[in-house]
């Protein structure tokens, strides 16, 4: 019994893996849904020469639209259905969960439970739907004119037919892939929204690697440079595992009962981790941040390649501005990463709520009064280590973002593409451990049962 002890207490024992069937099923679904998504991108908007296409997008390499190539897993550049990816769909529930914030009516429904939960989902979908629909048809006409200074005709057959036909595909890639989301959160292993932007990420990176060792052979990156930027990037992965694991552990005590061992207090510990908002925050300021650059950079460029205009200046100088490690562009992706971080954090952990479940349990704090003193002092703790983790999660995103930047580094190998990696590689891990201990954890169980069995 002690040897099963052993492996339960391991958690991750590959030796059970292989009799974990509904792991496996889940492990299958999540890959073979990835597969689905990867193959999607290659899949290009009805009226669009791929040819073409890809001299223009050679030519127009840069700037902010490849940040939004990255999350897209490349979709963007080849402008496939889902160009766009799961980004109108995080913008509508970030701005349905500030709505809940704001207005009584929806936080009425959002304390509904389940009911609620749904009406609340069925808003941000119909959200989605609109911003998908003017973010395709700004880049349909974008795309009639774009490169036309150029000599270049990416549309075949431009109008109002290719523009209609090009919205309604990016609708439904969006909603696939949303729908494809919510069917790996629930059939599979791990976040599906998550998953889906990492594995765009992580597609990006036998390129990304190809080019930094070609640019070390050829000799247009210095040897010591390139071997300071692979050491940078396991520092930062170091650093971000141990920052998402850091925790403030508060001290609950119950009170004293009487036990076969005499009177005993029973102690335990509230842990709150230091990142609370985990990758959302950067997601959040960069869905935010890149919808409007996309729509201003399409419009800007279809200005370039038409007649000169007061709007067309206005919408060029913004994107001048906007640029990727242009100062304003960090400090506005600075600014998002901190509001979200605790914005996001108060949505997460509700001091209120999680002091009157103490109270109704009999348990408090040593020093402090149980009701509204708990719940101040829940807020106060809760306040400074979201300092600490939106700080971590600054420097994280904008110091090797502006390093890149500086040194002309391909930008997807920054600290945003890093930590949604190492980020959402972790929780799936932690759900994968969790699915491997439930079906030990049984395996005990039908054991203590026969054993039982046969001593009756």
């Amino acid at each position: 019994m002690a040897s099963a002890a052993d492996q339960f207490a391991t958690g991750l024992n590959l030796s059970k893996f292989g009799q974990a069937t509904e792991l496996k099923k889940r492990l299958w679904f999540t890959l073979g849904a990835l597969i689905i998504f990867r193959m999607l991108s290659y899949v290009p908007l009805p009226g669009i020469d791929p040819t073409q296409l890809g001299l223009l997008a050679q030519r127009t390499q840069g700037g902010v639209l490849d940040f939004f190539n990255t999350f897209s897993g490349g979709a963007l550049q080849r402008m496939s259905v889902i160009a766009l990816g799961v980004m109108p769909y995080i913008t509508a529930s970030i701005v349905v969960q500030l709505a809940t914030s704001l207005s009584p009516q929806l936080a009425a429904i959002k304390k509904e439970g389940e009911s609620g939960r749904k009406k609340l989902n069925q808003y941000t979908r119909y959200g989605t739907v609109a911003l998908t629909a003017v973010q395709g048809w700004v880049i349909a006409v974008g795309l009639e004119t774009l490169g036309a200074n150029q000599g270049l005709a990416p549309v075949v057959d431009p109008g109002l037919l290719f523009r209609i036909a090009a919205v309604v595909s990016l609708i439904g890639g969006t909603m696939f892939l949303m729908w494809l989301g919510e069917q790996i959160t629930s059939r599979g292993v791990g976040n599906g929204i998550s998953l889906i932007i990492m594995a765009g990420i992580v597609a990006h990176l036998p390129t990304t690697l190809v080019q930094l060792f070609e640019g070390g052979r050829t000799g247009s990156l210095d040897p010591i440079k390139m071997a300071g930027i692979l050491i940078a990037v396991v520092g930062l992965v170091l650093f971000i595992c141990f920052m998402e694991r850091a925790q403030r552990r508060i001290l609950i005590q119950y009170p004293k009962r009487q036990t076969a061992r005499g009177v005993q207090s029973e102690r335990s510990h509230l842990p709150l981790k230091i990142n609370t908002a985990g990758v959302i925050p950067p997601i959040f300021a960069s869905s935010l941040l890149l919808m409007p650059l996309t729509i201003s950079q399409f419009a800007g460029q279809a200005q370039a390649s038409g007649k000169s205009s007061w709007w067309g200046d206005l919408v060029i100088s913004l994107n001048q501005y906007l640029q990727h490690g242009s100062p304003i562009y960090m400090a506005l992706y600075g600014a998002g990463i901190i509001f979200f971080s605790f914005f996001y954090t108060a949505v997460v952990f509700n001091p209120e709520e999680t002091a009157e479940n103490l109270k109704k349990y009999g348990g408090f704090i040593p020093g402090i009064r149980p009701g509204k003193n708990t719940e101040a002092y829940f807020d106060y703790v809760l306040t400074r280590i979201t300092v600490i983790g939106a700080a971590y999660l600054t420097l994280i995103c904008l110091v090797p973002e502006y390093l890149v930047s500086a040194l002309s580094i391909p930008f997807y190998l920054g600290g945003t593409s890093l930590l949604i990696v190492v980020n959402v590689t972790m929780d799936t891990v932690t759900q994968i451990q969790s699915h491997l201990l439930a079906h030990q954890y049984g395996d005990l169980i039908k054991k203590a049962k026969l054993k039982g069995g046969r001593l009756r």
